[in-house]
């Protein structure tokens, strides 16, 4: 295995590609009592249309969280949560419209929990019976997110800013298009998407990096398999395709969310840096130190519940602010003015300076989290980069790099907002 030494943040990271194309991430912490694995394939909800081996299929949407659901069940009639439970794992697994990871952390028992965690992910099995069976539960999961005001403000700001990618869509799919999906549908899905070549292992905690990555060699499948290429349909334009969508739910007071689209398709180290550039830029227009929000903190517009965040997956990058506030439309107004403000006068030298040391700072911070850094790693296999590069990189961007991003990306003809209000009694 190769090692990496990042002597600036004191982390050592362990890498090999194993035969059958898995990507292996180790994080050594010695002397830390709990360890972490998350085993990620680059499959997630807007994988519906995809070519493998020169064949162009299509899927309904929901397979890759149907899957997730199912992926659970043993051949022997055992369930790998209860039996990873048992031996002293906390598991779990998640499914975003780019990735779908399974993962464990424990503090004894780590290789046979790892052992487990490879056979199960590794070893579909399912009948006619209970697929039937999940389409129930998941059913009744939509509906409830149906119901949800925080995915259906996110979703319909999705539907304003896209007009055919499948990010758009709701990563476990609609009642109709699950009723679709079969064994064989999961089967076909898991033996293209669920190979080695198409996976990553990221590991963190007290262990041993060769003896990672022998385990993972003796426990999957050792041919190496085509690759699949997804097809997200043609390049979508950077304008919005809808600039506002309002709708009332059972909410006490109105929700909104602000986005804008990035620019998408950059891979390795352009995309990590689009994103801190993104972040950073963020941070200083609109973060709780910031004029514009201390300002509609101080009247009343907006509360602690504004937030921002650049959301990446699926080959698209989105930048989203939102929260709770009496008037959206103000919002928006001034969040206009404020970054036109900028784009013309630039950011502030101690507001740059204070923000990038803030964004550090929650960085070395995020390194103890153990599920943080497997899923950052496992993401950046994904696209081309690693994770822990994101310190170097940081320290790279300039004022004005954030003064430009805002500049040419946060323009009023390319804001879309969603709101969410109150229904009338």
């Amino acid at each position: 295995m190769q090692r990496i030494d990042y002597s600036a943040i004191g982390e050592q990271l362990y890498t090999a590609t194993l035969p059958n194309g898995l990507e292996l991430r180790v994080v050594p912490k010695k002397d830390f009592a709990t360890c972490y694995a998350a085993f990620a394939t680059n499959y997630g909800g807007a994988h519906r249309r995809f070519t493998v081996d020169g064949r162009q299929l299509d899927t309904p949407a929901g397979v890759a969280h149907y899957l997730e659901h199912k992926m659970f069940d043993l051949p022997n009639g055992d369930n790998a949560l209860n039996i990873l439970s048992a031996n002293g794992a906390d598991p779990n697994a998640f499914t975003s419209s780019g990735m779908t990871c399974y993962y464990f952390q424990c503090t004894e028992g780590f290789e046979e929990n790892l052992r487990m965690l490879l056979h199960f992910v590794s070893t579909p099995y399912f009948t006619d019976e209970t697929v039937a069976k999940e389409q129930g539960i998941i059913a009744q999961e939509i509906r409830m997110g149906e119901d949800n005001p925080g995915m259906a403000i996110y979703y319909n700001l999705l539907r304003l800013l896209y007009d055919h990618h499948p990010i758009r869509d709701q990563v476990a799919g609609t009642v109709e298009s699950i009723a679709e999906i079969t064994a064989q549908t999961l089967y076909d899905c898991h033996r293209v998407f669920y190979a080695p070549s198409n996976m990553v292992l990221c590991v963190e905690g007290d262990v041993d990096p060769a003896e990672i990555e022998r385990i993972a060699a003796e426990c999957l499948p050792t041919e190496r398999a085509s690759v699949p290429t997804a097809d997200f349909g043609a390049a979508e334009g950077i304008l919005p395709v809808g600039k506002e969508f309002r709708v009332a739910m059972e909410v006490s007071a109105p929700q909104f969310l602000i986005g804008v689209k990035l620019q998408p398709g950059l891979t390795g180290e352009d995309a990590l840096r689009q994103r801190l550039t993104a972040t950073l830029a963020l941070r200083m227009l609109c973060g709780v130190s910031s004029p514009f929000f201390t300002r509609l903190y101080a009247d009343g517009t907006l509360n602690m519940d504004f937030d921002y965040e650049v959301d990446s997956s699926a080959g698209t990058v989105t930048v989203i602010v939102g929260g709770e506030s009496k008037d959206p439309d103000k919002v928006l107004a001034e969040f206009i003015k404020e970054c036109q403000r900028i784009a013309g006068e630039g950011f502030d030298e101690g507001l740059f300076s204070r923000a990038r040391r803030a964004s550090l700072g929650a960085r070395l911070r995020g390194l103890e989290d153990f599920d943080n850094v497997c899923v950052s790693l496992a993401s950046g296999v994904f696209e081309g980069y690693c994770a822990l590069d994101a310190f170097r990189l940081l320290e790279s961007v300039s004022i004005d790099d954030c003064r430009r991003f805002v500049a040419e990306n946060l323009t009023a003809e390319r804001m879309a907002l969603s709101v969410i209000e109150p229904k009338k009694v």
